[in-house]
C-alpha cells in the first residue's frame, strides 16, 4: 500500500511573494517542507503539487534540485490538482501537506499515519479541532475518499482547500483526529503568510539544531527560551484563507435526504426519533430540517447530509463556550485519564461547591445533579420539607417531573392530587400572585420562577416576590438554569441584586457536560440530609471537572461581556433587517442579548405558526440552525454575524414578499409547526 505525501505549493503570495523559496537557515521554505516530508516514517514518496502558470515554473525547477518529484495541475482547482497527482503516483493512502509550513514535525506526521492505520479511517487530521499549533498541520486520507471527494465537492471552498469536503461529511467518512497530548498551544503560530511570519521563523530557525527538521518539542523549547521572537510577527486568525473562500460564495445546501431517511430508522427504536421534544422532527420543518448531526467545532455543527451551519440552538444552551472548547476538552482528556465515576467522593465535588459559593450569592452550599429537573425537583421537595406546605407557585418552565410538567397542557398521565397541588403565576403580575397566596393561605412552601426570560422584570419586581414570599411563609427559589452562567457569572440574582433562599443551575455549567446545581441557604440545605436526593451520577468527575474549566474560563476571560456584545450586535442587526422589510408588528425579538427569544405574531393573511415555519425553513436553508432564540456562545464570531445576516436578508424578504401577496400559507407546501406547549410570554 503506497503511502505519498504530496506537498500544496505555489509561487504566488499577496500577501508574501515567493515565500516558498525565501531563505530560513540555508535552506528554502520549500526544502524545510521537503525535507521534513521525506522524514515521515512510512511515507514512500514526495511529490510537490503545483499549478501549470508560468508564474509556478520556478517551483519545478526547484523540485529539480531537490530531486523531488513535482506534479502539475489546475491552479484554482485544488482538489483536482491533489487527485490527479495522487492517481498519478499510483498513491494507495495520501498524506496532504502544504509549502508555507517549515516547522513540520515528521514525527507528528508518522504519528497520525498509526493512526489512520491503526483505526482504519478514511482520513485524519491534526487540525480539527485545533490542538497543535497552526504550521504543524498535516492530514492522511485513502485515495477513495480523495475521489469521492473530487467528484461530489461542488462549493469553490472545498475545491481551493481540498479537504472540507471529507471533514464536512463525517456521516460518509470515518474520520479520526489527532490531538496534542501538550495542552494551551493551540494558539501558537508557526506558518508564513507575511512578513512578520517570515522574520518570526527566521528566527526560530536560526536558534533550532540544524541539518534535520525539527521536533515540535525543540521548536517550544526555542520559543521559551527567546520569547521576544513573538514580537516578530503580528496576531493573526487561523485559517483566515478558507474563512474568507467560505465568505466569497453564496451558501451552498446539499439538501436533507440522509435526514429523511435515518428519522425513518430511528422511529422504529425511539418514540418521537429524538430524547428531546425540542431537538425532534415536532419542532422543525417537515423533511425540511436536519434532524441528525455528526459534528461540531466553536460555534459551528454538520449534519448527516454535510450541511454546515451556524448554531444558535448551541444544544438547547448548555454550549456556552462552544463546541470543543480546548480548555474544556483539556480538562476533560486529563480527568478522563483519572477515572469518571467513583466508589466514593472525589475532591472535585467541593473544589466546584466552593468555586460557586465564590461567585454565586445564594450558594452557601451545593448539591449536584445531572440536569435542570434534578435540582428544580430537589428544590421544591426541600422547600416543602422546609415549611412543612405542599403547593407551589411557578412562573416559567421547571423540567419535566410530575410537581412542574403537571400545571401545563401537556399533563398526561400525571395525578390529578399532584396537578392540584402546583399553581402558575404570570410573570410580572404581583396581583396574581397575591391572589394565589390569599387563596392557597399558609399552604405555599415557595415560588419557583426563572428570574427574566422572554420578558424582563419590571422595576422592583423580583424584590417584591422574594418580601411577598418571605411574608407568606413561603421561600423564594430562582431557576438559573437558562440564566447562570450567561447573563452573569453570579447569575440573574447578581444582575438584578435580589438573592433567592434556593437556586438552580444547570446547562452552562459544563459546557455541554451532564450537570446541575441546587444551591441555597446553609440552614435549609442542610435538610438534604433527612430527604432523599441522591443519585448515581451526581458526583460523576468529568462533568465537575469540565464545570470548574468552564467557571476558570469565564474568571480569566471576558466570556458573559462577549455573549452580551455578540448578542446585542445580532439582535441590532436582525432588528434593522426586520425594520427594513416592514416585519416589526410580525417578528419581534424579546429579552436580554445573550439570550434573545423569537417572537412571531399573526399576520392578516398568515398565521404565526405558518410565518415561523417559513421563517425556520429558509434560515437553515441558508446554512442558520436555530429554532425560538439566540442561544449565543463565546465562539459566536462577527463571521458568523455576517453568515446571519445574509440568511435573515432572504429569508425575511421572501417573508415580507409572501405576506404581503397574501401567498405564505398557500406556498407553504408542510404543516406548521406547533408549540410542544406555551411557557414564556
Amino acid at each position: 500500500m503506497k503511502t505519498v505525501a504530496i506537498i500544496q505549493a505555489r509561487a504566488g503570495s499577496s500577501r508574501l511573494p515567493g515565500k516558498i523559496f525565501k531563505d530560513l537557515a540555508g535552506l528554502s521554505i520549500l526544502g524545510w517542507a521537503v525535507r521534513a516530508a521525506q522524514a515521515i516514517p512510512g511515507v514512500d514518496q514526495v511529490i510537490v503539487a503545483t499549478s501549470v502558470e508560468a508564474g509556478d515554473d520556478a517551483v519545478e525547477v526547484a523540485c529539480q534540485k531537490m530531486g523531488v518529484a513535482c506534479f502539475r495541475g489546475d491552479e484554482d482547482d485544488v482538489l483536482s490538482r491533489m487527485t490527479d497527482a495522487a492517481t498519478h503516483a499510483k498513491a494507495a493512502v495520501v498524506f496532504r501537506l502544504t509549502a508555507d509550513c517549515p516547522l513540520l514535525d515528521p514525527a507528528v506526521c508518522g504519528a497520525l499515519l498509526q493512526l489512520f492505520k491503526q483505526t482504519g479511517a478514511d482520513y485524519a487530521t491534526n487540525t480539527s479541532p485545533a490542538s497543535w499549533p497552526d504550521g504543524l498541520d498535516c492530514e492522511v486520507m485513502t485515495l477513495e475518499a480523495l475521489r469521492l471527494a473530487n467528484e461530489k465537492a461542488r462549493k469553490p471552498s472545498d475545491r481551493e482547500h481540498v479537504t472540507p469536503y471529507i471533514r464536512n461529511n463525517q456521516h460518509k467518512f470515518q474520520c479520526e483526529v489527532l490531538r496534542c497530548p501538550v495542552p494551551h498551544i493551540h494558539d501558537e503560530r508557526w506558518t508564513v503568510d507575511d512578513e512578520g511570519d517570515y522574520a518570526f521563523l527566521q528566527a526560530v530557525s536560526e536558534a533550532l539544531p540544524q541539518g534535520r527538521p525539527p521536533s515540535y518539542c525543540e521548536v517550544l523549547e526555542v520559543l521559551a527560551t527567546n520569547p521576544a521572537f513573538y514580537d516578530l510577527r503580528a496576531e493573526s486568525a487561523r485559517n483566515e484563507g478558507y474563512t474568507k473562500s467560505v465568505l466569497a460564495a453564496p451558501y451552498y445546501h446539499e439538501g436533507y435526504e440522509t435526514s429523511n431517511q435515518l428519522i425513518k430508522r430511528a422511529l422504529q427504536t425511539i418514540p418521537l426519533g429524538s430524547q428531546t421534544f425540542s431537538k425532534s422532527q415536532m419542532q422543525f420543518p417537515e423533511s425540511n430540517a436536519p434532524l441528525f448531526l455528526t459534528h461540531g467545532a466553536g460555534s459551528t455543527v454538520w449534519d448527516v447530509d454535510g450541511n454546515s451551519y451556524v448554531d444558535y440552538v448551541s444544544g438547547l444552551l448548555p454550549n456556552t463556550l462552544g463546541y470543543c472548547d480546548p480548555d474544556v476538552d483539556e480538562a476533560l482528556a486529563r480527568q478522563l485519564s483519572r477515572g469518571i465515576s467513583f466508589s466514593m467522593a472525589t475532591e472535585l465535588e467541593m473544589q466546584l461547591a466552593e468555586k460557586l459559593r465564590d461567585i454565586i450569592p445564594s450558594a452557601e452550599m451545593t448539591r449536584f445533579g445531572k440536569n435542570g429537573t434534578d435540582a428544580t425537583s430537589a428544590a421544591i421537595r426541600l422547600a416543602r420539607a422546609f415549611t412543612g406546605r405542599e403547593h407551589v407557585i411557578v412562573s416559567g418552565y421547571h423540567g419535566w417531573q410530575d410537581w412542574y410538567i403537571g400545571s401545563t397542557t401537556r399533563h398526561l398521565g400525571v395525578p390529578e392530587g399532584v396537578r392540584q397541588l402546583t399553581h402558575v403565576s404570570p410573570y410580572n403580575d404581583l396581583a396574581k400572585l397575591e391572589e394565589n397566596f390569599a387563596q392557597y393561605e399558609g399552604q405555599v412552601a415557595a415560588v419557583i420562577m426563572e428570574p427574566v426570560g422572554a420578558m424582563q422584570p419590571n422595576p422592583g419586581y423580583l424584590q417584591a416576590v422574594k418580601e411577598m414570599a418571605h411574608r407568606n411563609g413561603a421561600l423564594l427559589v430562582f431557576d438559573e438554569i437558562i440564566t447562570g452562567f450567561r447573563i452573569h457569572l453570579g447569575g440573574a440574582q447578581t444582575h438584578y441584586g435580589v438573592t433567592p433562599d434556593l437556586s438552580c443551575f444547570g446547562k452552562g455549567m459544563g459546557n455541554g457536560m451532564p450537570i446541575s446545581a441546587i444551591v441555597g441557604r446553609a440552614d435549609i440545605m442542610t435538610l438534604m440530609e433527612k430527604i432523599f436526593y441522591s443519585g448515581t451520577f451526581g458526583g460523576e468527575a468529568l462533568s465537575l471537572a469540565a464545570s470548574i474549566a468552564v467557571i476558570d474560563k469565564m474568571e480569566r476571560e471576558n466570556v458573559i461581556g462577549r455573549l452580551w456584545q455578540t448578542g446585542q450586535t445580532l439582535a441590532d442587526e436582525t432588528n434593522a433587517l426586520i425594520s427594513s422589510y416592514g416585519l416589526l408588528a410580525t417578528i419581534k425579538l424579546n429579552g436580554l442579548a445573550p439570550w434573545k427569544v423569537l417572537q412571531f405574531n399573526d399576520h392578516e393573511t398568515a398565521s404565526k405558526e405558518a410565518i415561523r415555519t417559513r421563517f425556520l425553513t429558509d434560515m437553515l436553508r441558508n446554512g442558520i440552525l436555530l429554532s425560538a432564540s439566540h442561544n449565543i456562545c463565546y465562539a459566536h464570531s462577527q463571521v458568523d454575524i455576517e453568515k446571519t445576516k445574509r440568511a435573515y436578508d432572504v429569508t425575511l424578504s421572501r417573508i415580507a414578499e409572501e405576506l404581503e401577496a397574501g401567498t405564505l400559507e398557500q406556498n407553504l407546501d408542510i404543516p406548521p409547526i406547533r408549540p410542544v406547549f406555551q411557557v414564556r410570554s
